[in-house]
């Protein structure tokens, strides 16, 4: 197979490269054989036992080794599954190439040989598909941690009794509320950032912290105003835009790792929770609060309040909720937010792409 081109790439196999806009693509080089095999037979199905005769020849490897190398070369190809331009999954048989390739040389001269059709160029393709499912990952993760939180910090320090029940439903909507639009704004600046670098973890990191930036500087100027406007008593050093960034940015990595191939989502989940964790007790260190803290200072302001967290405090050894509190509550708070977001990221991209690639790896390519 000779030198050929498709949309923005151009496959050597002779000279063992793939190249995006002449820049080196690092793949490994099973997985170039693999894409050259799929290249090769553009248009035409690819069966299982084709990539194991010609791709890991004749090594007996299990399904889920092909499924990890398409999910990596889409990966690489700024594919989609769900929606795919380059790779096309045929459930229980095995892949398709679906892109228009071109034979010839590298200004890209030459006449398309055995053009399959095209699929829709990513210009043509709806903004709003290409970020929704990552803001509904980062929401869904996000309300999960806000419920946890809230009935955490609910069950600790509220009143017994009927109020006490109250108190919790409304602390546990509350928070609830806030971590969706924590994890919406969040998850938004993934998928921007993700748009605008797709190679490495940067774009993911740099818009998760600016999606945490905007939400937390909002909700601070939102809240700062209501108590105002309300109570006439404001809390100055409430968590805003400096721990939203932070925590954003802890998010942003761990949903990122979350579409790595081969990484499995709890894997992910894992690494996100540590980024998050880290970010929490950093935040703490440096002066500022996260939900614990800021409640902790809304209630000092209003001591005639039925809710305190000195009982939190005491679970940890502290007389009320001093430093060691409220570091070790932000520390789990970044952890269960940052983790929760890169699960739920893992398992919508593992929905999104696998319903037939998921079959094809649980039922078998070629039956």
């Amino acid at each position: 197979m000779t030198a050929c081109r498709f949309d923005r790439f151009r496959l050597d196999p002779q000279d063992r490269r793939l190249t995006r806009d002449g820049e080196t693509v690092e793949i490994s080089g099973r997985y170039l054989d693999a894409l050259a095999l799929l290249v090769a037979e553009r248009g035409r199905l690819v069966t299982k036992d084709r990539f194991m005769d010609e791709v890991w020849k004749g090594v007996p490897v299990t399904d889920e080794a092909l499924t990890q190398c398409v999910r990596a070369l889409r990966r690489e190809l700024g594919d989609d599954a769900a929606r795919p331009r380059f790779i096309e999954t045929v459930p229980k048989h095995g892949y398709r190439f679906v892109a228009e390739v071109t034979d010839g040389d590298e200004t890209g001269t030459g006449v398309p040989s055995n053009p399959a059709p095209a699929a829709s160029s990513p210009a043509s393709e709806p903004l709003w598909r290409r970020l929704v499912p990552d803001a509904g990952a980062g929401m869904t993760g996000g309300g999960l941690a806000g419920v946890a939180g809230g009935l955490f910090y609910g069950l600790a320090a509220a009143p017994q009794g009927m109020g006490g029940a109250s108190t919790l439903i409304v602390l546990v909507c509350a928070t609830t509320l806030l971590a969706l639009a924590a994890g919406a704004s969040v998850g938004l600046g993934v998928a921007a950032g993700r748009l605008w670098r797709a190679d490495g973890p940067w774009g993911a990191v740099l818009g998760g912290a600016l999606g945490g930036a905007l939400v937390g500087g909002l909700t601070r100027l939102i809240a700062l105003d209501a108590f105002r406007l309300l109570t006439g008593v404001a809390p100055a050093d409430m968590t805003g835009a400096g721990e939203g960034l932070a925590l954003g940015a802890a998010a942003g990595l761990g949903a990122w790792l979350a579409t790595r191939p081969g990484l499995k989502a709890r894997t992910a989940a894992a690494f996100g929770g540590a980024a998050g964790a880290a970010a929490g007790l950093g935040i703490t260190l440096l002066g500022g609060r996260l939900l614990g803290g800021s409640l902790d200072l809304l209630l000092r302001a209003f001591p005639e309040a039925p809710l305190s967290l000195a009982p939190v405090g005491r679970l940890i050894g502290e007389d009320g909720f001093g430093p060691v509190a409220a570091a070790v509550t932000a520390t789990l708070e970044g952890a269960l937010f940052a983790a929760c977001v890169a699960l739920a990221t893992a398992l919508v991209r593992r929905q999104a792409a696998g319903s037939p690639e998921g079959a094809v790896g649980a039922s078998g390519v070629a039956g």
